[in-house]
């Protein structure tokens, strides 16, 4: 079995959920779970967020819907569909594109819909140009509109005038759909880092992501004065494995695939064994500090398929064999750090281990981080 471990701290995503929705007060929490929870597993991830505060849940997919559908009974919403698929019953809707609203009314689909009007970020949704066909169409046919929804571009740095030009696009479409007859009541445009930014970007709901897993969404040089503290949001993952060789090497002599890094002096390696299999990316390579008992040594060399070496000098602390190895997270770097260091953003990090990774599962410090426990195999 696999050294390799995710040990996810379910109780501080519970924490965490429970902080943003006591901060948005009346408005409506949709928890974004799609990819497994931002990889964090939603099996596990979805009912601590229903207890925490949950009002609803966001996906991307259908298949995505059907598993958070099983594991609560709060609204689970999906908008990334093509016209044909089938629809889990209980699923509300985004509809991105105009294709998807007479697909809708051909088929007399009577689910909940977030008609998705596009603001600004010119990705999906429905073009400023159309908004007035769509309403009227979907009013006319009786489809069950609920509300709208659209997606910020550059909600990370608060004070970019488009995150303004996408609010006075929204309240448009808003206005438009209510002067057609639609009753919106849940209208949603904020994403994490826009409620926590902004009140003018929270509307009837927000669809709330990287913050529920303790990550901060808005970059440091852009914070400004968010509405909550980002301080107080508890990073969720942490990825750790066991050294699985200590080895001397001599100054000059290379190490890893192509000989790239050479020993700066006589000293020590260590084999983490992680690769770009695990997904460990080879971006990270020259990047990554890997932390064993509070001491950070810099990764060197190729990252191979199934391992990493990391570079000790003259092992000072006594790194042996069967010591535990943080890649990041709780004890080593932060997913922000290694992020930045690596030119990618901390989103990409946490999405990134898979394959033979073992998830534990914990909350606050009972995940035993020497015996790593058992993990269900994802």
């Amino acid at each position: 079995m696999s050294s390799s471990v995710l040990r996810i701290d379910v109780g501080a995503i519970a924490r965490n959920t429970r902080l943003l929705k006591e901060r948005l007060g009346q408005t409506r929490l949709v928890c974004v779970v799609k990819a497994d929870a931002y990889n964090h597993g939603a099996d596990h991830v979805v009912p601590a967020m229903d207890e925490a505060g949950a009002d609803a849940f966001g996906v991307a997919t259908f298949d995505e819907a059907e598993q958070v559908r099983s594991l609560t009974e709060k609204p689970v919403i999906a908008w990334l569909w093509e016209p044909g698929e089938a629809i889990p019953e209980g699923v509300e809707l985004g509809v991105p594109g105009l294709e998807h609203l007479e697909w809708l009314i051909e088929k007399d689909v009577r689910a909940p819909l977030h008609l998705v009007v596009d603001t600004g970020m010119n990705r999906s949704g429905i073009d400023e140009e159309d908004w007035g066909r769509a309403f009227t169409t979907a009013g006319e046919a009786g489809l069950n509109v609920v509300g709208l929804m659209s997606h910020l571009a550059c909600a990370d740095e608060p004070n970019h005038p488009h995150n303004a030009e996408q609010r006075a696009a929204f309240i448009r479409a808003v206005n438009q759909a209510e002067t057609c007859g639609l009753n919106v009541a849940h209208n949603h445009l904020a994403n994490s880092p826009g409620a926590l930014t902004s009140v003018d970007l929270v509307f009837n709901q927000v669809r709330a992501g990287i913050a529920l897993y303790g990550l901060n969404p808005v970059t440091p040089e852009h914070e400004g004065a968010p509405l909550i503290d980002v301080a107080a949001l508890t990073p969720a993952m942490t990825w750790a494995a066991r050294l699985t060789a200590v080895k001397r090497i001599k100054q000059g002599e290379g190490a890893s695939y192509g000989l790239t890094w050479t020993a700066p002096a006589d000293g020590w390696t260590a084999v983490v064994p992680v690769g770009y299999a695990d997904g460990l990316q080879r971006s990270w390579q020259g990047a990554l500090e890997v932390a064993v008992d509070g001491t950070r040594y810099p990764q060197v060399g190729r990252v191979c398929m199934d391992q990493i070496i990391i570079w000790l000098g003259d092992n000072p602390e006594n790194v042996t064999v069967g010591d535990e190895a943080v890649i990041f997270g709780d004890g080593g770097m932060s997913a922000a750090e290694l992020a930045d260091r690596a030119g990618t953003i901390h989103y990409e990090v946490v999405c990134a281990p898979h394959g033979r990774v073992r998830r534990v599962y914990g909350s606050s410090g009972d995940v035993d981080k020497r015996k790593c426990g058992k993990g269900e195999v994802r």
